[in-house]
């Protein structure tokens, strides 16, 4: 049997989360998020343990932040025996990721605006 060390998201981790959420963050990947800014590198299973995510959730999250480069991944053998896990990493800092959803707020903001002024067009046609 492996013993096996995984952290737990908190109280302030679930705080953090919410805000996360708040900004339009995905439940998946706020979680996942929260659970890498407190660790140096983590697997998919100690994620899951680590957050109560299921796996398929943490995998779509994992792939969100893949595609936006958050994240860097190793393969890493055990035991010399099986399959090699992946490790994950969170590979820019969180102020990264603030800033992408700073930027998509603004986006949607600039988005609503243009819609208003065009249906105020439309009416005093």
């Amino acid at each position: 049997m492996i013993d096996l060390n995984v952290k737990i998201l908190d109280e302030n981790d679930l705080i953090f989360v919410s805000d996360l959420r708040n900004l339009g963050v995905s439940r998946n990947v706020a979680m996942t998020l929260a659970y890498l800014v407190n660790v140096k590198e983590a697997s998919s299973r100690e994620i899951e343990i680590g957050t109560g995510l299921r796996q398929p959730e943490i995998s779509t999250a994992i792939h969100f932040m893949n595609e936006n480069k958050w994240i860097e991944n190793r393969m890493e053998k055990v035991n010399k025996k099986g399959r090699p896990l992946k490790v994950y990493s969170l590979f820019v800092k969180i102020e990264a990721v603030y800033d992408y959803y700073g930027q998509k707020a603004h986006q949607d903001y600039d988005d609503s605006i243009q819609k208003i002024n065009q249906l105020k067009e439309l009416v005093t046609k």
